[in-house]
């Protein structure tokens, strides 16, 4: 069979093409017994099209009709009291419980059972009353009984369900002006803005109502629609017009929209000359803009605010204190009821130089430029922490800011969007990784203190707090430029209502939605996608090293070298001898001791750190040893291998899926694994190659460097190609390449198979694929053509496009159960493409089943 890169993609007649996420409704197996276990009438106690109850009735009729093949008409409030007409066979009724009281309608709920957007299943018989707490809650009930039938389940006892926190936010960081690429999202991997559009809100917003929907059938109730490097123009009136519109297509589902500012704005737009937020025409101008917002969206969320970060202006450049920027804003948002979210991703990339500051660190940052403002901010004002130190890596401990702010409210942001792992290529499910700081314990005090306890207002009795995450959907029909990828946004939503939820139950309950009910599909997602972030980190960056990833450009292929030596502060301070960053409290930068004592302690001390974070904490020689018995050096050498080999599993373990589920689903997906498991073996030797470079200390099991079925593209003999010394060294096999002599030319590369065994072998090229061209390559043994392809995985693929020749453009296609003489000629030819010199690393021969 061909793993080939480029699998067709086979159109059924009704394709599965993303659009409806987990909400396709799909016939169950089992709906003619369901069609006669649900009510036979639904009542919505809202007739207002802008009501999340009048949604709700719309959505459950949508539900019957979809799940059940059952049609029901949707009655309102003015005929609630004749729910028990005969000819039905029981009633659905959706509203608030005040909705529920105004049509005398009697409900079994004590008052304080619910809680804002919480609501009530109540079953009685045939009929079934969907009560909440608010219009959202009401909906989310709704949403909630239909995901239960979507499964094949009717419920048949009456249950209560509130969310774990106020705050439960998405960020989308799309670009309204970003010097002429229209529509573009930063970190987002699933195409163009669905908001933006050359400087102004899209006309055409249709898939705006069709995002809100899957928002709020997982209980998002918050949407921050613009980048938090945001532009001056967004308080414009006409930006505010469109945003209006925005916010009307959304309300109807209980999504809430909110902002994000530009802290220097008043100056930017040359009203005033001065953004001090302690200056009066300031604070006017902030009022006055944020009354004309309320004007034309009286239910705006607030206004998201990054400050004093990564170039961004800030209070701090003009002697301000973090609080006093944060107030600014909270005042003027306060008589309308609205929230300020201040990002605590505050750093001066200017002021970090490893090579002269030992103690350097930004993973010090937040909690010193927040140290002394608790209980200085205003009480409308939520710190938004990141739930790491530094920025989305692939292991972080929990932020030790969390334990710091007792009398101020906090959220946790995470990152739906796979920035720096794996950018929606590389598989990623990130339960765990999010479950392993929710759960964490900081013991602020000495007392049991979890982060998700924190964030919800518990520990420290707040009534704000919550989650935000960085969502990056775009109009790419699957929303984020993969299937699987999705289960991260409904992850996200059931983990903000309830942080307990089960990792492995998510992702059965998201796979029976997408999918459908093939057992083996639910085994295999599930089985993978749990594997999925050990799999990752361990061919990427592994005990707490970070993402190895190249950081000064698109933050997605291996460069570890490009950690050190800069300003950004995500190192390594690797040597020849040694690797890790000291954080302790004596000898290191400190960081361990931001923390509370108990915790502190904990990871000051080598002996009490885990491994999986031992190179967060500590500076160590390659050959200190770990609790498992290997050596750092070694550990790092297995890791990967092991990473990239259960890589390669991805794909053979999804082809047995084929017909088991869509075919447009099925390949798209599969397409995305078989590049997977080729750019693991280009990560596990860049990192393996780099290594071993600094340290000289061997593999001891003889693997890294030692390749004995490649063929070196440069060893074969060139026609129109030349030699090309790749840069970073590590990410091209012996350091070089080849390329095609000019850009408008046919190369040929050659070799023949002397030391080949006539058999029947498995042939992989690694080669570049640029995003500066379509080059075409043709593989051939002895005239015979084993296949041809297109480098144009800047269209089929997800992460963002890179113009060099490196470990983020390198690629591999293979072609398996190919026949081969010994002495047989092996040719390539690559023919030039616009800016793309058809670039080859190497071609490896080897038996099948086997990965060189």
């Amino acid at each position: 069979m061909l793993w080939a890169l480029l699998l067709p993609l086979l159109q059924p007649v009704v394709a599965e093409t993303g659009i409806d996420a987990w909400l396709r409704y799909a016939r169950v197996p089992n709906c003619g017994k369901l069609r006669h276990e649900v009510p036979g009438r639904i009542v919505a106690l809202n007739n207002s099209e802008a009501s999340p109850v009048y949604t709700a009735g719309q959505e459950l009729a949508l539900g019957f009709a979809g799940i059940l093949d059952k049609d029901v008409q949707v009655s309102d409030t003015s005929s609630a009291k004749h729910h028990g007409s005969h000819g039905h066979s029981g009633t659905l009724m959706v509203g608030t419980v005040d909705q529920f009281a105004d049509a005398s309608m009697d409900v079994d709920l004590d008052d304080d059972e619910l809680i804002a957007d919480g609501y009530h299943i109540s079953i009685s018989g045939s009929d079934v009353h969907i009560i909440g707490e608010n219009d959202r809650g009401a909906l989310y009930g709704a949403f909630n009984y239909l995901n239960a039938l979507a499964q094949g389940n009717v419920p048949s006892e009456s249950y209560t369900s509130n969310p774990d926190a106020p705050i439960r936010w998405v960020n989308h960081w799309d670009n309204l002006q970003d010097g002429g690429t229209h529509g573009s999202v930063e970190r987002g991997y699933g195409g163009e803005s669905i908001f933006y559009w050359d400087g102004s809100v899209r006309e055409d917003l249709s898939r705006v109502p069709q995002y809100a929907r899957l928002l709020a059938s997982v209980g998002i109730n918050g949407a921050i629609v613009n980048n938090v490097n945001a532009n001056e123009s967004m308080v414009e009136p006409y930006i505010v017009q469109g945003l209006q519109r925005v916010a009307d297509l959304m309300r109807p589902y209980g999504v809430q929209i909110g902002m994000s500012l530009n802290f220097a704005t008043p100056e930017l737009l040359g009203v005033l000359d001065t953004y001090d937020p302690l200056n009066q025409s300031v604070i006017d101008f902030w009022n006055q803009r944020t009354d004309m917002i309320y004007e034309h969206i009286p239910d705006l969320a607030g206004y998201l605010i990054k400050a004093s970060s990564e170039g961004q202006p800030g209070p701090l450049a003009i002697n301000r204190t973090l609080a006093e920027g944060a107030n600014l804003f909270a005042k003027a948002l306060q008589p309308h009821g609205g929230i300020t979210m201040f990002r605590a991703f505050v750093y001066d990339s200017t002021s970090l130089n490893e090579t002269e500051d030992w103690r350097a660190d930004r993973a010090n940052a937040a909690v010193e430029f927040f140290d002394g403002l608790d209980g200085k901010f205003d009480d409308n004002v939520v710190i938004q922490i990141k739930y790491g130190p530094i920025d989305f890596q692939v292991r972080e401990p929990a932020s030790p800011l969390f334990a710091h702010l007792k009398n101020t409210p906090s959220a946790i942001e995470l990152q739906v969007t796979q920035e720096y792992l794996g950018q929606q290529d590389h598989v990623m499910y990130f339960a765990d990784l999010w479950k392993s700081v929710l759960d964490f314990d900081l013991r602020v005090d000495g007392e049991q203190s979890l982060v998700k306890d924190i964030i919800a207002g518990r520990r420290f009795n707040q009534p704000l707090g919550g989650y935000a995450a960085v969502s990056g959907i775009g109009l790419n029909q699957t929303w984020l430029g993969s299937h699987l990828a999705m289960s991260n946004l409904y992850l996200y939503g059931q983990m903000a209502w309830n942080p307990d939820v089960s990792s492995a139950g998510v992702i059965e309950d998201w796979t029976r939605l997408t999918f459908g009910f093939n057992q083996d599909v639910i085994d295999t997602v599930r089985e993978i996608s749990l594997e999925a972030w050990p799999t990752y980190e361990n061919y990427t960056g592994n005990l707490g090293i970070q993402t190895l990833t190249d950081i000064l450009n698109a933050h997605y292929g291996p460069n570890p070298a490009s950690q050190d030596g800069n300003p950004w502060g995500q190192w390594t301070r690797a040597d020849t001898f040694s690797i890790g960053m000291d954080r302790t409290i004596e000898n290191g930068t400190g960081f361990a001791g931001q923390y509370p004592p108990e915790v502190a302690q904990m990871y000051d001390n080598i002996e009490t750190t885990p491994d999986d974070l031992l190179l967060w904490f500590h500076h160590v020689p390659y050959t200190y040893v770990l609790n498992s018995g290997e050596t750092v050096i070694q550990h790092f050498y297995n890791a990967h291998y092991a990473g990239s080999e259960n890589a390669q599993t991805f794909p053979e373990r999804w082809q047995a899926l084929q017909g088991k589920m869509d075919q447009q689903q099925w390949s798209e997906t599969m397409h995305k694994f078989v590049y997977q498991a080729g750019h693991s073996i280009v990560w596990r030797d860049a990192i393996n190659n780099f290594y071993y470079n600094l340290s000289d200390i061997p593999d001891e099991l003889g693997r890294v460097g030692h390749h004995p079925y490649r063929i070196e593209a440069e060893s074969m003999e060139l026609d129109n190609y030349e030699l090309y010394p790749v840069i970073p060294w590590n990410t091209a096999s012996n350091k070089t390449c080849i390329v095609t002599t000019s850009n408008s030319t046919t190369g040929t590369a050659s070799t023949t198979l002397s030391d080949v065994k006539t058999g029947t072998y498995d042939v992989a090229v690694n080669y570049f694929d640029q995003a500066i061209g379509h080059a075409q390559w043709t593989l051939s043994i002895d005239d015979t053509v084993v296949g041809k392809w297109v480098g144009d995985s800047d269209v089929t693929l997800s992460h963002a496009p890179v113009l060099y020749i490196d470990g983020q453009t390198a690629i591999r296609i293979t072609f398996n159960g190919v026949d081969i003489k010994k002495g047989a000629t092996l040719k390539i030819v690559g023919v030039a493409d616009g800016q793309e010199p058809a670039p080859i690393d190497y071609v490896s021969i080897f038996p099948p089943g086997e990965v060189d």
